[in-house]
Formats: C-alpha cells, structure tokens, sequence
C-alpha cells in the first residue's frame, strides 16, 4: 500500500493500521480480529512519549540539567508525538545530542516512570486514542 508522501504524519500511521487490521481480518476472520486486535504503531520513536513531561524526562535519567534542552525541544512541536523532522533529528538522536551516555533501554525505563503514563496519555493523542480503544474493549 503506497502512502502518499505529503499526508501527515499522523494521517499516515492511521492509515497504516487500518491496512494492517485489514490484512490481518482478510487472513484470519475466524479468530475475529475485527474485534480483537487493535493495531498501534508509535508515530516515531518511544523517545517521543518522554517528552511529554521534559523535566520529568531529565530527573527520570538522573540529568535534571537537562530539562530545558528537553523543553526547547519539545516546545517546537505540537504534540511529543509529532517530534522528528528528520532521521537526523528522531526523538533519540535530540536526546543522544544532550546527553550522549543516553541508553535507551535502562534510561528509557527509568524516564518513563520519572514521566507516567497520565502524562503522556494528556500529552500524546494517538497513543491516548489507542489506549481508550483498548480500555474500551476491556470494559474499562
């Protein structure tokens, strides 16, 4: 499925997961997905949740110095989610140019608590409408 390269971002990931929903109900309709599985795919990269909270970011990695840089930039974008203009530029590469002993894993973790999971549900508008679709089908 070609995507158009001048849709936005987001445009772009729902129609991804809507075309991936459709593969997947197309293939297995018996184990009804069309209920079931609720595609998500993170508009760029996870880094781009932290930024939800850029002081909570900073504490979380233990670089409380950094939470201006974080809040430059985040200030730039509409949303966290929307962070990357550039493959130069992904979530991960800002943070790397700050704090260049950055380790995605063990730090990642350690600010995604620092941040919670309220924030980055207030902040980032697809991950909230994906986590609602899921609360949904819990009965929550």
């Amino acid at each position: 499925m070609p995507i158009e390269p001048n849709l936005a971002n987001l445009e772009k990931v729902t129609r991804v997961e809507r075309a991936v929903k459709a593969d997947i109900v197309a293939q297995v309709p018996h184990l009804r997905p069309d209920v079931r599985f609720v595609p998500y795919l993170q508009l760029h990269e996870y880094e781009g949740l932290l930024f939800s909270d850029p002081a909570a970011f900073a504490a979380g990695i233990g670089q409380r110095h950094l939470a201006q840089a974080f809040e430059s930039i985040r200030a730039g974008f509409a949303t966290p989610e929307d962070i990357n203009d550039d493959p130069h530029t992904a979530p991960s590469k800002r943070v790397l140019d700050a704090y260049p002993a950055y380790r995605k894993v063990p730090d990642g973790t350690l600010a995604a608590q620092a941040v919670g999971i309220e924030k980055m549900l207030q902040e980032c508008p697809h991950f909230r409408d994906w986590i609602e679709r899921l609360g949904t089908l819990a009965g929550g």
